[in-house]
């Protein structure tokens, strides 16, 4: 039995980065000898283990053979005699099939005999993303990854070749099998990157935007590539202040704030989940009243404040401000702190007390104590604002 360190550990490695998550690959073996050794069976489509002491994976090395159309159509081969190079050969890229063996200390990861049989050291040292082989053309998910990496690592390309090759996926209708679910985690994760405008453009260059994100690409097909470059900047400006993943996404689709049942659609075919989906479609509908949101008046504040839901949940109603505030070039934008304290002067109002004056008041007319709490914060808010 042999271990290897692989993969993305290997890379980060090199690349002088923090190491988080460690691919080990076990050559030499058999699952019965990965159980009796104590390590635990977790996986389905192949054999992976969790060490009986770290609960860290080991896959055993494999080969794989595409059986069906999309990602899941593999059938995989695990043996004793699958070897290193065989094993590197299936991964996508070539800066991500390099091995270290596991006897190397992590520190001396510079200094030890790596294993780079697809030339990964020298794509590393040019910034380059290039597939192994053309294996990389049976999985689909590999496109999003490449584009998620170039949001990463900012100062990479991708190869021509590999340009080429994402796109005859996208032709031969790989790209379609993919399921939200899916797409959505590569989307996600490569928006809370430090440049995900550059995930975008990697994947409108390979024609994969038009088959996951119809509607964006077809906004950019129309308003030209300077309102897409200015979106693109947007979603950018939102990373570099650090603002969440809902934010992100509202930044990406703020280009259909004129249309959003475009964005429904979008995001009910992603599946996106609930808090990103309603923050997103609340800041594209709230965008032009929260944009002059210093000139509106006490009553249409408390109002916005009542279609938000913004006295029961506030925090938020506060991420959805930075959402519909995206565009803004000064940040924080000024409207953010208006509405912050309108809406901390307003919960200030005493509801309760309100409450039960009111119900003494009209005891058979309960729909005045929702009237009377709501002139209280208008008042409130008038007072502020004048």
């Amino acid at each position: 039995m042999k271990i290897y360190r692989v993969g993305g550990a290997v890379r980060d490695a090199l690349l002088g980065l923090p190491v988080k998550d460690i691919d080990y690959l076990v050559l030499g073996s058999t699952p019965e000898q990965m159980v009796a050794a104590g390590f635990t069976p977790v996986g389905k489509d192949f054999p992976v283990f969790l060490h009986p002491k770290t609960q860290a994976e080991y896959a055993l090395a494999r080969t794989e053979r595409k059986s069906a159309p999309g990602y899941h159509g593999f059938v995989f081969h695990c043996a004793p005699d699958v070897t290193i190079e065989q094993d590197l050969q299936r991964r996508d890229l070539t800066i991500n099939a390099m091995a270290i063996a596991e006897d190397t200390g992590e520190s001396d990861a510079l200094n030890s005999v790596i294993i780079d049989p697809f030339g990964g050291q020298k794509d590393l040292a040019e910034k380059i993303f290039r597939h192994v082989s053309a294996a990389f053309s049976e999985d689909p998910v590999r496109i999003l990854r490449v584009a998620r990496f170039a949001a990463r690592f900012n100062e990479f390309t991708v190869a021509p070749e590999t340009i080429h090759l994402m796109r005859a996926m996208v032709t031969a209708g790989e790209v379609d099998a993919l399921v939200p679910e899916r797409v959505w985690q590569e989307i996600a994760r490569g928006l809370m990157e430090a440049q995900p405008s550059r995930m975008m453009l990697v994947l409108r260059e390979s024609g994969t935007l038009a088959r996951i994100m119809p509607e964006l690409d077809a906004i950019w097909d129309d308003s030209g590539s300077e309102s897409e470059l200015g979106m693109l900047q947007i979603v950018d400006n939102t990373a570099q202040r650090g603002l969440s993943l809902a934010v992100r996404w509202a930044a990406l689709l703020s280009d259909l704030a004129g249309t959003a049942n475009l964005a429904q659609q979008l995001c009910a075919r992603l599946k996106v989940p609930t808090e990103v989906r309603d923050i997103t479609l609340m800041a594209l509908r709230e965008q032009t009243q929260i944009e002059l949101a210093i000139t509106l008046t006490a009553e249409a504040i408390v109002q916005l404040f009542e279609r938000c839901d913004a006295f029961r949940r506030p925090a938020r109603f506060i991420e959805m401000l930075q959402a519909a505030l995206c565009r803004q070039v000064t940040w924080p934008a000024p409207q953010l702190a208006y509405l912050e304290h309108a809406l901390a002067t307003a919960q200030a109002v005493p509801s309760g007390q309100i409450a039960q004056a009111t119900a003494q008041l009209f005891p058979k007319q309960p729909q005045q104590i929702a009237s009377a709490i709501a002139a209280a914060r208008v008042d409130a808010i008038r007072y502020f604002t004048d």
